[in-house]
């Protein structure tokens, strides 16, 4: 896990810090263990069904990073085959940056949070753009009210998992509904039970 990734990112000024540092020796025995790419487990895999966003990054043609936000319902970003995973590509503002930086560098860099258990998964892998109906119809989430152009298909090369350290956890509306539903049940019971006393007493 991770070697791949490590050994793909660290270039010689990363190494160097590294060795200054006194940390070089540890991810240099990581690296050792690099092969052609870090395979996705069913760790990775199924913390990906999960999220229903991510931050994708990219090169644009003059060598400028770029990060954009995707959402979807939990599951839109799913496996393909293999080390490929994917998504729909919705409709949007009609800039098509990403669907040209990677078309002029495939390289991307994805970023996913999980914010109340404080994981975040990073990837890195090769990009491009299908318009095939098949392959955009069978990473469409069902019942979704989006409009897709394309898909993304991305073989991922290497990712890592980080430390839990500076991330503030954060709730949807909908985590927050469900953590507080069993609350609001026994507040109902409990309202319940005293009207039924008062029309004893009564």
């Amino acid at each position: 896990m991770a070697q791949t990734f490590l050994h793909t990112l660290f270039g010689p000024g990363a190494r160097a810090l590294q060795s200054a540092a006194g940390s070089r020796g540890s991810y240099a025995r990581m690296e050792a263990g690099a092969g052609p790419v870090d395979a996705l487990t069913d760790r990775e895999l199924d913390f990906i069904a999960a999220r229903d966003s991510f931050y994708m990054a990219s090169v644009s043609e003059d060598g400028w990073p770029y990060v954009q936000h995707r959402g979807g319902p939990a599951g839109f970003l799913r496996r393909v085959a293999g080390n490929r995973i994917g998504f729909a590509d919705y409709r949007g503002n009609r800039q098509y940056l990403s669907t040209a930086h990677v078309a002029a560098d495939d390289r991307v860099a994805l970023f996913l949070m999980d914010y109340p258990n404080r994981r975040r998964l990073k990837m890195i892998g090769h990009a491009h753009a299908s318009e095939d109906p098949a392959v955009i119809a069978a990473l469409m989430p069902p019942d979704y009210a989006a409009v897709p152009e394309r898909a993304f298909l991305i073989d991922v090369v290497g990712f890592d998992w980080n430390c839990p350290q500076h991330i503030t956890p954060r709730f949807t509306e909908a985590e927050i509904r469900s953590a507080s539903q069993p609350l609001i049940d026994e507040i109902a019971a409990l309202r319940a039970r005293i009207a039924q006393l008062e029309g004893q007493s009564s």
